[in-house]
């Protein structure tokens, strides 16, 4: 009976230690991803020519040896599984957790006034990726999945510029509409905070943290990258928003 009660704690206890795993490499995969695209967004800023230029420079990708488009086709997979797993994974630990100790709550603390500290994690990592979830979708709609539907410009509402072809006057049309930008905004900021959680826990789960100094260069630099990709997100569509950068 014993070892049978010790097979199901050790089997639970690995199935943890891959679900975290999985979600530091998946989480790792799409931070490489994020900065391209936000490297991308930033061609804004270099006129029309270049970020069309980039724009289809992702669908030459891997030319003359791939056909059109299909290295991009190719990338989409493996970021749509990384997505999965995370969010699969997520939601694993995030049972887990709640089985464990309750809703919310991960350690006893005499600092709070309930008697039980509320992690950082539980406001922006569950939350905050339910949020980017969201606006991932409305934003693949407005740039990548109604674009090709050649939508009529005037009839486009709730996703503006996604029926223009020119990816550089789509793109900058749709951030001269302040609720576009709301919406992005807040969906930037939603991310900053994952990241700066997620890159810690990250290095974390993959061995990088062992002295209390590593810890330290950990927090450093994850808050660090979260600020620096935020901001290398929030700057286009505020410039395009106040007219430095017109369409």
């Amino acid at each position: 009976m014993a070892t049978s009660s010790l097979t199901v704690h050790q089997r639970a206890a690995r199935s943890l230690v891959v679900s975290k795993y999985v979600m530091a490499i998946t989480g790792l995969i799409m931070l490489l991803f994020l900065i391209g695209h936000m490297l991308g967004n930033l061609k804004l800023f270099a006129g029309a020519e270049e970020f069309n230029h980039y724009a289809e420079g992702l669908r030459t990708l891997g030319e003359p040896i791939l056909p059109y488009s299909a290295g991009l086709w190719a990338i989409r997979p493996v970021l749509l599984l990384a997505v999965i797993l995370h969010i699969v994974s997520a939601v694993r630990l995030t049972q887990r957790d709640r089985a464990a100790v309750g809703p919310g709550r991960r350690y006893v603390s005499t600092q709070h006034r309930t008697g039980v500290q509320r992690t950082y994690a539980s406001f922006t990592m569950r939350w905050g990726g339910l949020t980017i979830a969201l606006f991932v979708i409305y934003h693949l709609l407005q740039f990548t999945l109604l674009p090709k539907l050649v939508l009529d410009p005037a009839t486009n509402g709730a996703f503006p510029g996604s029926g223009l072809a020119d990816p550089y006057v789509r793109t900058v049309t749709a951030f001269t509409v302040w609720w576009v930008v709301l919406i992005y905004a807040a969906a930037i900021v939603a991310l900053g905070m994952h990241l700066r959680h997620g890159i810690y826990s990250a290095v974390a789960t993959l061995g990088g943290i062992r002295t209390p100094r590593a810890r330290t260069r950990a927090l450093a630099w994850s808050a660090g990258i979260a600020l620096v990709l935020s901001l290398g997100f929030l700057i286009p569509p505020f410039a395009c928003l106040f007219g430095v950068v017109q369409p």
